[in-house]
């Protein structure tokens, strides 16, 4: 085991915390090119600690990290709790059936509780877009947006941009961003955080990107983001790169949003032969839970030479870990951290 913190060679980027200036982690939106690819180069570091056989190292040695999850989670959970345990961290998990909040706590007294426990970070997931924001004004202590609401999840735009790095390096592609790439994102655009950090992470990046739905899925002027938003999903995969597709995020629906999952999959369902419409060489992502044969179809997710789904997995330990340690540099006193 070692408390040493993976080392970026020097000159690379900005030094000390110019490299990455920010208190928190709460979306992609605010930050510079230069931060995100410093997070990347952070996070694969990590990568290859964490493919060794000693996975744990000790820089977060008694240091306290409050996961704080107000919705259901499995995957982010788990890996943030993997991520904190990893760099030696006492990680304690708060799930929303167990909090105050269900007592008639405000979000407010909640964050002023958590602040009061002297934490050095709280990953916060919540289903109200700005909760995260508004903790992070009432704690001592960086805050990581772990989703909200509509609004972002970060670390998984992160990760997901690590996966895609990953991958076109390991076909020889050496480029750190994503300039000449087409990717379309396909599914629940409406309700997704996810599609959010990901159009602002990749556009940050250099890539154009495409958003395919239906019409009651897709945001109305979502073209202000710099997006191209189409409605037929064979001609938004027309040449792509990269294909994402999102699941249907039924728990925020009120109402019929689409016939039947039957007629979605016909219409909007990655199969092998609807891949054929993108290029030879397209990647599939997927930031799951998979609802397989909706949305995707297994063969299509299984594919050893063009799916990076369980890379996208593996990859969020490593940016979570990234987020982490960046995050606490300052109050462990990392030397030129300041």
């Amino acid at each position: 085991m070692t408390s040493t913190t993976p080392l970026i060679e020097p000159g690379r980027f900005p030094a000390g915390r110019l490299a990455f200036p920010h208190a928190h982690l709460t979306g992609i939106g605010h930050l510079e090119r230069h931060e995100i690819l410093f997070l990347l180069a952070a996070a694969e570091e990590w990568v290859k600690l964490n493919r060794e056989g000693e996975k744990r190292r000790e820089i977060l040695a008694g240091r306290t990290i409050i996961n704080a999850f107000f919705e259901n989670s499995t995957r982010t959970l788990l890996s943030f709790e993997i991520a904190g345990k990893r760099l030696g961290a006492d990680v304690v998990n708060m799930a929303a059936a167990t909090s105050s909040l269900k007592k008639g706590e405000t979000l407010l007294d909640t964050a002023i509780t958590l602040s009061a426990m002297r934490p050095d970070a709280i990953v916060i997931r919540h289903g109200s877009s700005g909760a995260p924001q508004l903790i992070a004004q009432k704690v001592d202590c960086p805050v990581v947006n772990a989703g909200d609401g509509s609004h972002e999840h970060p670390t998984q735009g992160l990760l997901d941009a690590l996966a895609l790095r990953e991958a076109l390096k390991r076909r020889g592609d050496a480029s750190e961003d994503f300039t000449g790439l087409t990717v379309t994102i396909c599914g629940d655009i409406l309700h997704s955080r996810v599609a959010r950090s990901n159009i602002l992470c990749l556009q940050a990046m250099g890539a154009s990107v495409r958003l395919c739905a239906p019409p009651a899925l897709m945001p109305a002027g979502i073209e202000a983001m710099g997006v191209e938003p189409f409605y037929d999903f064979d001609a938004a995969l027309d040449g792509v790169d990269v294909v994402m597709m999102l699941r249907l995020q039924t728990e925020r629906m009120a109402g019929r949003f689409i016939p039947s999952a039957r007629e979605y999959h016909h219409l909007y369902g990655l199969t092998r032969s609807r891949l054929a419409n993108a290029a030879s060489h397209a990647l599939v992502m997927h930031p799951g839970p998979m609802n397989r044969g909706v949305e995707i179809d297994s063969e299509v997710a299984d594919m050893i030479d063009r799916s990076i789904i369980t890379q996208q997995v593996e990859m969020g330990v490593a940016i979570r870990m990234a987020c982490l340690d960046v995050l606490t540099r300052e109050r462990r006193g990392v030397e030129g951290w300041s």
